[in-house]
């Protein structure tokens, strides 16, 4: 169990009070189940998540600052294919009734949001994309 042997146990759960995140609360019960003596193996089958991973967190655990070691890292990802100004419009529009937009629903669906991006802009998504966009606009649809 020499991974952590760097890091205290209270550190490890001073950062799960202060998490904000699922990923984060679920690396830092990894970790602290680790320093208890639970095996990879066993984490791996607990958390189904595969033991390589299990190790690269621990890792990252052991190397980075806590509060860093256990948020992904930033990537670039492909650019978004709405402008900031499109996307905008769009949050916008979920704050009006879909008939301001002549579809025939008194409320917003993901299927919905997805048509009216479509229409308005030729961009075309999946729905997971619209319920993520829908997610970042922080309306209930």
């Amino acid at each position: 169990m020499d991974k952590l042997d760097g890091v205290p146990l209270s550190a490890l759960q001073d950062q799960l009070d202060a998490a904000e995140s699922a990923k984060a609360t679920k690396r830092l019960m990894v970790a602290i189940a680790y320093k208890d003596g639970v095996s990879v193996s066993v984490l791996s089958e607990r958390y189904d998540v595969p033991e390589s991973t299990l190790y690269y967190w621990l890792d990252r655990i052991a190397e980075k600052p806590l509060s860093e070691a256990v948020e992904d890292d930033d990537r670039p990802g492909r650019p978004s294919e709405l402008a900031a100004d499109e996307r905008e419009a769009v949050f916008d529009a979920l704050a009006d009734s879909p008939a301001a937009y002549d579809f025939e629903a008194s409320s917003w669906t993901p299927e919905l949001v997805r048509e009216l991006i479509e229409r308005e802009y030729g961009v075309s998504y999946s729905l997971g994309h619209v319920r993520r966009l829908i997610r970042d606009a922080d309306v209930s649809v």
